[in-house]
C-alpha cells in the first residue's frame, strides 16, 4: 500500500485503535469487533507479547480490511523490525527524528508523539505528516486549540486519554485522528470476551466522529 493510500485511511476513518498486552486468543474477536463497529486502523504496541507476530498474522489475514500500524517504537531498528513485519504505519511516544528517517526510507509514515510547539514543528520538519500529541485527555482539547492557532498546517493526532465523553469536544478545535486505547477495548469485555460490547463502543466513537459540528 502506498503512503498516500496509508494517510487516506488513517484520515478517512479518524481512530486508531491502540492495542496493547492482549492475549492472543483474544485477537481475532477483538478485530472483528472492531472492523464490524466501523474501525479501520489499529496500532499494535511493540511491549505486546509477540507483537511483530501479531502484525505478520493480521497482515496476512486482515489487510484488505484493516490498516495496520506498530505502535510504542522507541529506535530505529525497532521501527525497521516492525515494517519487516508488515507494519504501514509506525506510532511513536517520544520524538525520535531517526524513526522519522526510518520509516520514510522504507516507505512508511511515522506518526511520532509530541507534546510541545516545538517538539511538534520538529517532528513535522523532519518528515512526519502526522503528530501525535500525547497525552491528550490530561492536556486537554483547550491546549489544542491554542497550538493548532500557529501551527494549523500539522496534522495533529490526539491520543492518551481519549473517551466517548470527550472526543467530540478534540474534534470541535479542530482534530480530526485520534488514538483510543482503553476506552475502546475494554479490559473486563474482552477478559469475558463480550465482543459485542467492544463493537457497540467502537460504533459509538465512530458515530460521535460522524456528527456535524457545523449545525
Amino acid at each position: 500500500m502506498y503512503k498516500y493510500e496509508i494517510l487516506n485511511k488513517l484520515n478517512a476513518n479518524g481512530i486508531v485503535a491502540i492495542i496493547r498486552k492482549i492475549d492472543k486468543g483474544k485477537l481475532d474477536g477483538i478485530l472483528n469487533a472492531l472492523i464490524e463497529g466501523g474501525i479501520r486502523c489499529v496500532e499494535v504496541t511493540a511491549d505486546t507479547d509477540g507483537a511483530f507476530e501479531f502484525i505478520r498474522n493480521m497482515t496476512a489475514k486482515y489487510g484488505e480490511k484493516l490498516c495496520i500500524g506498530a505502535g510504542t517504537i522507541l529506535d530505529p531498528e525497532t521501527c525497521r523490525m516492525a515494517i519487516i513485519a508488515g507494519a504501514q504505519y509506525i506510532v511513536t511516544p517520544t520524538l525520535n527524528i531517526d524513526v522519522i528517517k526510518t520509516a520514510n526510507r522504507y516507505g512508511k509514515h511515522a506518526i511520532p508523539g509530541a507534546m510541545t510547539p516545538t517538539e511538534i514543528l520538529t517532528a513535522y520538519e523532519n518528515g512526519a505528516e502526522i503528530v501525535k500529541v500525547f497525552p491528550a485527555g490530561s492536556l486537554g482539547p483547550s491546549y489544542f486549540k491554542e497550538v493548532l492557532g500557529p501551527l494549523s498546517h500539522i496534522p495533529l493526532m490526539a491520543t492518551g486519554g481519549i473517551t466517548i465523553n470527550n472526543v467530540f469536544e478534540f474534534k470541535k478545535v479542530g482534530i480530526k485522528l485520534f488514538g483510543i486505547g482503553s476506552a475502546l477495548l475494554d479490559r473486563e469485555a474482552i477478559k469475558a470476551s463480550d465482543f459485542n460490547k467492544i463493537k457497540d463502543i467502537a460504533r459509538k466513537f465512530v458515530i460521535a466522529l460522524a456528527n456535524d459540528i457545523s449545525s
